[in-house]
């Protein structure tokens, strides 16, 4: 065990700190990274460690890409591109929650399609909104199906759709590849636990956003934004709870893509 720890320390230490000197992690978020890497490294194995090496790495590469389209509607998220530590939490928690509960019981398979679930969902909803603001139209509201401004909370498009999908079948095709590079064969249901994890994550993420998640109003600019403060002045609340932040809506979401996934696994068998 000590050397699975001193391995999984070295290697998130080397990973984090890479993505702490790119802009993706912030001090906290980078310190937050190194110790979850590390539990699931040592409490794990590869494909443990492996999705979430994927999550984070494939999130981080995109949330690079055409960085300066992305800054005006950035400016409105409660956090940018650069992770804090309630954010690593938020989005790694949950499967961190998965591996104690596999060690908890002594039965991998279930807690592992969580685990493939959570990381489809958190993947998804990222790969989603990294992508989604690229589209050249305005997103529809998931709930009334209107135009709204880009960086609305609740915001759906068919770009944000498609890359929605594609981040759940990533997540799902990496877990065949890590199960195979196991010796464990191929199993076809990690594929399904990651489409329907990452579909279920993400649109819940939506629907929170669009109900619960509070929202505010730049007193200046006039956008919907999630910051309490914009442009130098406190924003108006326009809609929402509180306690309902951004990290809240992705712990959310993780734990519905967990819950789906293991829908899969009980269908499947």
């Amino acid at each position: 065990m000590a050397v699975k720890i001193a391995i999984g320390l070295l290697a998130s230490g080397a990973i984090a700190g890479a993505a702490y000197r790119k802009g993706s992690l912030s001090r906290s978020g980078c310190a937050a990274a190194i110790v979850l890497g590390t539990l699931l490294f040592a409490l794990g194995s590869l494909k443990w460690y492996g999705l979430l090496l994927a999550f984070f790495i494939s999130s981080s590469m995109l949330s690079h890409l055409k960085k300066d389209k992305k800054k005006k509607v950035e400016d409105l998220f409660a956090k940018g591109g650069r992770r804090d530590w309630l954010q690593v939490a938020a989005n790694g928690g949950i499967g961190l929650a998965a591996l104690l509960g596999m060690w908890a019981t002594g039965h991998e398979s279930g807690w592992y399609m969580f685990f493939i679930g959570t990381m489809a969902a958190v993947t998804a909803d990222t790969w989603a909104t990294e992508i989604g603001v690229l589209s050249r139209s305005k997103p529809f509201h998931i709930l009334t199906w209107k135009r709204v401004e880009k960086g609305t909370s609740g915001g759906i498009s068919l770009l944000g759709m498609a890359a929605t999908v594609a981040g759940g079948l990533f997540i799902g095709g990496c877990a065949l590849l890590f199960d195979w590079a196991s010796g464990q064969g191929w199993h076809g249901g990690q594929l399904a636990a990651g489409l329907f994890g990452g579909l279920a994550g993400s649109l819940a993420d939506s629907l929170l956003g669009a109900t619960l998640q509070v929202m505010y109003r730049c007193v200046v600019c006039g956008n919907h934004t999630e910051k309490k403060v914009h442009h130098g002045y406190a924003a108006e609340k326009i809609y929402g709870y509180s306690w309902c932040t951004n990290d809240v809506v992705n712990l959310s979401g993780s734990i519905i893509g967990g819950l789906a996934a293991s829908l899969v696994y009980i269908i499947t068998g």
